[in-house]
């Protein structure tokens, strides 16, 4: 109970910071004046990742053993998995809901370039994060992750430049300096790197406790950080998806989603391929390739269609259950 305690209070203060980050990053952005774009898709999805990318980095780089690279590992491949299977699944849901409420269509309104860049970025990305694992020689392993970090760079700029990125609302008040309408420049630093660090002490409780509690209950430390992990720190995507929804905004509902897919698919792997071995195992190997066949039957629906309706993204409840299965029964 200690341990899960921990894991408790250590979540809790990473989805915290993630929230202070988000928000002074942001604030950030405007302040330096950037683009739309930059703010909104890149600054703001990067705040919002910042949880899943730190637990995988603080568990491999602080962790001495196996199971902690296994969890770091896990986080890397769960990240994508749950987006491109539960979170797709859960705006579907929101979106058939609201729509049976007569509050919108079951239709989603969005700009299909826009999910359509996403998801085939996504897809060729993350398929060849996964192949480098199959690379014995490790020297062109590090050559593929210098490739996704730049493949990352390419989409950055065509979301930057290709004036198709929307902030949408009034940014929030700086949660240190709320009683200002545009807060001084030391407090927005201040916010951002208090939740740094933040988010570093919180997933860094989270990993040990998760070690522990894999060691106790006889489960693999893969497994525990691929279902859990990932589900708890993609809250803040799956909570600002759902608000959109119901706004009737998909287009940012959906892109909050696939635009984090991209980054995690890309910058995420190419930090484990430089910190591991990057050897995979039969159940990383199938998360990896159910996220794809989510992913791709949404992008192909789409691509022949020329839309997207809601109940279409409740596929991905079918292939996240599917590996739920599969782990369940012990198949792999």
């Amino acid at each position: 109970m200690v341990n899960v305690g921990t894991l408790l209070i250590g979540l809790g203060i990473i989805l915290i910071s993630a929230e202070l980050f988000t928000n002074g990053i942001e604030w950030l952005g405007r302040r330096l004046k950037l683009s739309e774009g930059a703010v909104g898709s890149i600054l703001a999805a990067v705040g919002t990742a910042l949880p899943e990318t730190l637990v995988p980095v603080i568990a491999i780089g602080l962790g001495a053993s196996q199971a902690a690279t296994d969890i770091g590992i896990g986080a890397i491949l769960g990240a994508p998995f749950m987006l491109g299977t539960l979170a797709l699944f859960v705006t579907g849901t929101a979106a058939l809901v609201c729509a049976l409420l007569g509050k919108r269509r079951a239709t989603m309104m969005i700009d299909n370039s826009v999910m359509k860049r996403d998801l085939r970025f996504f897809l060729i990305i993350y398929s060849t994060a996964i192949l480098a694992a199959l690379l014995s020689n490790h020297s062109y392993k590090l050559i593929l992750a210098v490739g996704l970090v730049a493949a990352y760079g390419v989409y950055a700029y065509k979301t930057i430049t290709g004036g198709e990125c929307v902030t949408g609302e009034e940014l929030k008040p700086l949660l240190l300096n709320r009683a200002s309408a545009v807060p001084r420049f030391r407090f927005i630093l201040l916010q951002v790197l208090a939740a740094v660090g933040g988010i570093i002490g919180g997933a860094e409780l989270f990993v040990h406790s998760m070690e522990k509690i894999a060691a106790v209950m006889n489960i693999s430390p893969f497994i525990l950080s691929v279902v859990i992990t990932p589900v708890a720190t993609e809250l803040p995507e799956k909570f600002n998806s759902i608000i959109w929804v119901s706004r009737g905004k998909d287009t940012l509902a959906l892109g909050n989603i696939t635009g984090a897919m991209v980054f995690q698919s890309s910058i995420i792997p190419a930090i484990g391929i430089v910190m591991t071995p990057w050897v995979l195992n039969t159940a990383a190997f199938t998360c990896a390739l159910v996220a794809l066949a989510s992913a791709a039957m949404i992008y192909v629906f789409l691509s022949v269609k020329g839309y997207l309706r809601a109940y279409t993204l409740l596929s991905g409840g079918v292939f996240y259950s599917l590996f739920l299965f599969l782990i369940i029964g012990h198949r792999i």
